[in-house]
């Protein structure tokens, strides 16, 4: 016996049920559900309109997507399949030899077993229906329409696979069967295969509509139409996953990039550029690291350079975030001419590959100046 709070409890959920009958579609619940169905009790189905369907495509789903690193973890379709039934995986049926000559008298039979097998059908005689069409297949192996409807009283034992290769043959023999398509998406359909039951649904109705495929498309097109979106909806997550993934890898990419160049600029030093070749690699490390860049021409047999060649390291130390480059244009002469050097020192000042400004001239104030300018322009 249960006492009286049991007793209180169980009132009280009933309640609730009968407030909202949706809350006996809870997982939880699933045993409860099960046992008002085998007292013969009518459990409500969840009933979306059209319209419910287009807002759930158009607003947020109501998780949020779980990712491990670069992987979506798709979650399940709340589908309706409450028509679904246990594969049969019993031995493929007879099926006849396609290549065998069939003679009028054996078409006749076949018929003759085909009325046998309605008169059974009618009388709710499925197995013995099934053997009297088997009959009349092993008579006449290439009749489309024996298979399919062989394939419809499959149906109406719960045998889909079975159904399935029947329908399979029919629509081998005549691939525009109707009734062969008929019979396949109704039997995907019982096995809960959605997206292809539709699929054949929707040429059975083309080829011969009637309200048996009108019903069928009712109970599996919103299925189907719930696993569309939801393959959509992961591609459209898997697609963002992978620009963002690509997005990463071009910043990284990035970010190395800059630390190598900074590595091969030594902040505070003055580099010596002996080829075009080094002149290039520095200059493509400054512009990649946004940093102004200083060439200093120079020459052994310079006095202003003997002069400004202190000055000009001491700059570097001061200004670490600037790239200081010493070419000597008898050692470089190449990089001299291709800067068109006709004295020296000259000082010319790089951004982002491209000459700002240049000083021509041992004069250590103009140095400074344009210095100063050009390293808090940017």
């Amino acid at each position: 016996m249960m006492d009286a709070n049991q007793v209180a409890e169980l009132r009280r959920f009933i309640e609730q049920l009968k407030l909202n009958p949706s809350l006996l579609h809870d997982p939880s619940l699933t045993f409860f559900k099960d046992y008002l169905r085998s007292l013969g009790a009518q459990v409500p189905k969840i009933v979306k309109t059209e319209r419910d369907y287009e807002d759930t495509a158009e607003t947020k789903p109501s998780f949020s997507p779980s990712y491990d690193d670069d992987e979506v973890t798709e979650s399940d379709v709340e589908l309706d399949d409450s028509d679904v039934v246990e594969p049969d995986n019993e031995p493929p049926q007879p099926m006849g030899d396609p290549t065998a000559e069939v003679t009028d008298e054996d078409r006749d039979a076949a018929q003759l077993e085909k009325s046998k097998a309605m008169e059974a059908i009618s009388q709710g005689k499925f197995d013995e229906g099934i053997d009297h069409l088997t009959k009349a297949i092993m008579l006449n192996p290439s009749s489309a329409i024996l298979y399919a409807t062989r394939a419809t009283v499959f149906l109406a034992v719960k045998k889909p696979n079975a159904a399935i290769r029947d329908a399979d043959m029919a629509l081998q023999f005549n691939p525009d069967s109707a009734k062969g398509y008929k019979a396949r998406g109704m039997a995907r359909a019982m096995l809960g295969q959605w997206e292809e039951a539709a699929a054949d649904l929707h040429v059975a109705s083309k080829l011969d509509y009637d309200e048996e495929i009108g019903s069928a498309l009712k109970k599996v097109e919103p299925n189907a139409k719930r696993i569309e979106e939801h393959r959509r909806k992961y591609q459209r997550l898997r697609k963002e996953k992978e620009l963002q993934r690509a997005e990463r890898e071009r910043r990284e990419q990035q970010e190395a990039q800059e630390r190598e160049a900074l590595s091969a600029l030594k902040d505070g030093q003055v580099i010596s550029i002996h080829s075009t070749s080094e002149l290039e690699a520095k200059t493509k490390a400054a512009k990649k690291a946004s940093r102004l860049l200083i060439m200093y021409f120079t020459a052994t047999w310079c006095g202003p350079c003997r002069y400004m060649s202190p000055v000009y390291t001491n700059l570097a130390t001061q200004h670490p975030r600037v790239v200081f480059l010493k070419v000597d244009i008898d050692e470089a002469n190449d990089v001299a001419a291709a800067w068109n050097i006709s004295s020296v020192p000259t000082f010319c000042f790089i951004r982002d590959g491209k000459q700002v400004d240049k000083v021509v001239g041992a004069d250590k104030g103009s140095l400074e100046k344009k210095i100063a300018q050009h390293s808090s322009s940017k």
